[in-house]
């Protein structure tokens, strides 16, 4: 039977949105506490496991170092960095065989979810 499971990250930046009206408040540089959801699916294997928790952390490390208390419009592929560039952009740069899914919350109330 497949199961899915879900280890869940945070990391904090500062964006701004170059091309919404420049009286949108998001033109402006502001940051936020993002949560990151990476969900994963498969058969639990020999040691009744899909993937071990700490191998999903070890996958999200170097993408944490990338974006981590960083001006995300700097990052090569985020000059326009929306929620919905964002979470295609992570989920791209998890090297996970079993991963089905990546949620991006910016706020508590907002989120976007790519999948496979």
């Amino acid at each position: 039977m497949k199961v899915k499971i879900c280890k869940e990250f945070d990391f904090d930046a500062a964006h701004f949105l170059p091309n919404v009206a420049p009286d949108h408040k998001c033109s402006r540089m502001h940051g936020h506490t993002y949560k990151v959801q990476v969900v994963c699916e498969g058969e639990p294997d020999d040691r009744g496991m899909v993937l071990d928790f700490a191998e999903i952390a070890a996958a999200w490390r170097p993408v944490h170092d990338q974006i981590d208390h960083r001006v995300l419009n700097d990052v090569p592929g985020l000059e326009n960095p929306t929620t919905e560039i964002l979470t295609p952009w992570i989920m791209s740069r998890l090297p996970l065989v079993s991963l089905v899914s990546v949620r991006v919350y910016e706020s508590s109330t907002t989120y976007c979810e790519v999948c496979k």
